[in-house]
């Protein structure tokens, strides 16, 4: 018999989920109108592998009234296997030169990067090896030449950290940038995107963790170093 929620689990999920599961914890677990992956004690604990706008609701309410942490995969290291086109043909896999990151979260996060302000909201990023399965769709298909993803299958697991509060986060902040700094300045420094350097700039921001401190020519200028605030007596 299926569990709640599990007829429209996806390989990685349902993998990470077996992974992470203990003796003695619940699993697809009804808390308020909402169904927990797995609860550890008092822990509820979740894990999306896709984009984080589609659980804003739900966490920002179970974390008004429970400690919940989000556990989120990122792929270190990723195998690309093609399915073949014709059935007397053999399936093709190589490995793919991207490599994730730590700081991939921010890209995520820009959904409720003040929930880690909350003292029950931890997040957990894992770093995995998966397989991405593909199938050619169409030549129409641009993305990709044609070939979409229909799967992400969990391999192993290599690394994991757990960010409890925002200064947790602001530590992957490189220690060669400047006092003040643009989002320039950060992605050179995390030899990185600027399009992720701004997300990281936005979240770290919005935590309190750096403040805007002017500008510089068209771009904002950053400091993770907060500036005094003369009171009068």
């Amino acid at each position: 018999m299926n569990l709640i929620g599990e007829l429209n689990e996806q390989p990685l999920h349902a993998a990470l989920k077996a992974w992470y599961v203990r003796p003695g914890d619940r699993v697809e677990v009804p808390v308020d109108g909402y169904v927990i992956d797995l609860v550890q004690g008092e822990l509820l604990i979740e894990i999306q592998t896709g984009n984080f706008s589609s659980i804003k609701r739900k966490l920002s309410k179970l974390v008004a009234h429970y400690p919940v942490r989000l556990i989120y995969p990122i792929a270190a290291e990723k195998w690309i296997l093609k399915l073949p086109q014709q059935d007397s043909a053999q399936p093709q896999r190589r490995k793919s030169p991207k490599r994730g990151r730590l700081e991939a979260v921010f890209s995520e996060l820009v959904s409720f990067p003040q929930l880690l302000l909350e003292d029950n909201f931890s997040l957990e990023v894992v770093l995995i090896h998966e397989e991405e399965v593909r199938r050619f769709a169409s030549k129409k298909c641009r993305h990709n030449a044609g070939w979409v993803t229909v799967e992400r299958r969990f391999l192993e697991v290599t690394a994991q950290h757990v960010f409890e509060k925002p200064s947790d986060l602001s530590a992957l902040l490189p220690v060669a940038l400047p006092d003040e700094f643009t989002t320039l300045d950060l992605a050179q420094a995390l030899n990185a995107p600027r399009r992720l350097a701004q997300k990281m700039a936005f979240c770290l921001r919005e935590m309190g963790e750096i403040v805007q401190v002017g500008k510089r020519g068209r771009a904002f200028l950053y400091s993770r170093h907060h500036p005094f605030i003369l009171l009068k007596e």
